[in-house]
């Protein structure tokens, strides 16, 4: 039993560090799902507080992780971890029956679960939780009471530090499929062999005051009145990475393909929203886009506003480039900023910058692929160092913890 429960708590631990790093270096993609939550069940007027929820749900998740992991502050790990893990399990039953949420988010972008499996995933959780819940009065913690707590304010402080950087520039690790470096019509391939959506249809006909359902096999004869019919999905086909990728003129003129196959640098100004968009930098923005103007680059603003948004956004601000339209949802994917720049040539994404970190016109130069090949280096180094010191001290208290043992 001792070797069982002592599996149950470090799988559990590794479950919920990972489960919350992915979060809190995406604190825009929490807010988005817990948005999409508060519209599905009618609680719109928790919107303002979903960033703060979804900074403070992710930290907490990890910080659990920790606990169990390195059994400090373990009895109350346990409890929260039993409480986390009832509320969700529950949720996600509601959410795989009503489907309100085609992806309940418990992983980020990083693992893409539907709701059922989400689901049955919690339920095997559910399991090990139990046990150490159960056995929770035998973890013997090793460490101090002061110890203790400093491993748990270390890693909450990191955290919170990590996720207000990634909120205030980009997340340290893009997980989406708009990862610098994609080749984007590579991504919206389908192969000619992927399995395809099976759906059963049902139909409703009505007669005599009586609906009935009826299958593609059974339709009923003329004197049936037919009032609707369903359709539902019983297994669910092969879907590209990207495949809501469609950028249209004002007009409704889908100029994807010619924006995609332009051998030139492309900057895409990426705001979702017109009238809740940053314009703290937008004369930096404006004088970016006078730049491209002058040297041939294109530059334009894709968004997801109407007609008299975008005509009161280009009154207010000045803006003189050209305006298209595409998806609210996938313009929050491609970048999580609003706005946020972004950099194509020949339908690979070259770079991408928050509106904190739009670059200076002094500081361009024509080599904008030279310049963000070398800014992205400096940045894989940076993160491939901290990664190898995090990783180090991890290896460092396991051991610790065996040699205690």
């Amino acid at each position: 039993m001792k070797k069982i429960r002592t599996i149950s708590r470090i799988f559990i631990g590794i479950v919920f560090i990972f489960s919350g790093f992915v979060k809190v270096i995406d604190p825009l993609g929490s807010t988005y799902k817990f948005v999409d939550y508060f519209n599905a069940f009618g609680t719109t007027f928790f919107i303002p507080f979903a960033l703060y929820l979804g900074i403070l749900l992710s930290i907490a998740e990890l910080i659990i992780g920790v606990s169990l992991l390195f059994n400090v502050k373990i009895k109350i790990g346990v409890w929260l971890v039993l409480l986390f893990m009832s509320f969700f399990t529950f949720l996600t039953f509601i959410l795989a029956i009503y489907n309100p949420v085609s992806d309940c988010g418990c992983f980020g972008d990083a693992l893409i679960l539907t709701n059922w499996q989400t689901f049955f995933k919690n339920l095997i959780i559910l399991v090990p939780t139990i046990i150490i819940f159960i056995e929770r009065n035998k973890f013997a913690p090793k460490y101090s009471n002061i110890e203790q707590w400093s491993v748990v304010g270390f890693f909450m402080l990191v955290m919170f530090y990590i996720s207000i950087y990634s909120y205030k520039h980009l997340p340290i690790i893009d997980f989406r499929p708009y990862n610098i470096g994609t080749y984007i019509p590579d991504k919206m391939t389908i192969p000619d062999d992927a399995p395809q959506d099976e759906y059963k249809t049902l139909l409703y006909y009505k007669k005599n005051g009586e609906t009935k359902e009826f299958t593609l096999k059974n339709i009923p004869d003329s004197t049936w009145t037919w009032v609707n019919t369903k359709n539902i999905l019983l297994k669910q086909g092969y879907h590209p990475p990207i495949h809501d990728f469609t950028i249209t003129t004002l007009d409704g003129n889908d100029i994807t393909d010619i924006i995609l196959d332009n051998d030139d640098y492309y900057f895409l100004l990426i705001a979702y929203n017109l009238e809740t968009t940053n314009t703290k930098y937008q004369n930096k923005i404006n004088n970016f886009a006078d730049y491209c103007q002058k040297n041939n680059y294109k530059f334009t603003c894709i968004t997801s506003a109407t007609d008299k948004q975008i005509e009161n956004f280009k009154n207010k601000t000045n803006a003189q480039y050209d305006f298209f339209n595409a998806d609210e949802i996938t313009l929050k994917t491609i970048i999580r900023a609003n706005p946020g720049l972004v950099l194509l040539k020949h339908g690979v994404i070259i770079d991408k910058w928050h509106f904190n970190d739009i670059p200076e016109v002094k500081h361009l130069n024509n080599n904008f692929t030279g310049t963000s090949l070398s800014k992205y280096k400096n940045q894989k180094d940076n993160l491939l160092i901290m990664s190898l010191i995090l990783a180090s001290l991890l290896l460092l208290c396991l051991y610790d913890r065996v040699k205690i043992k």
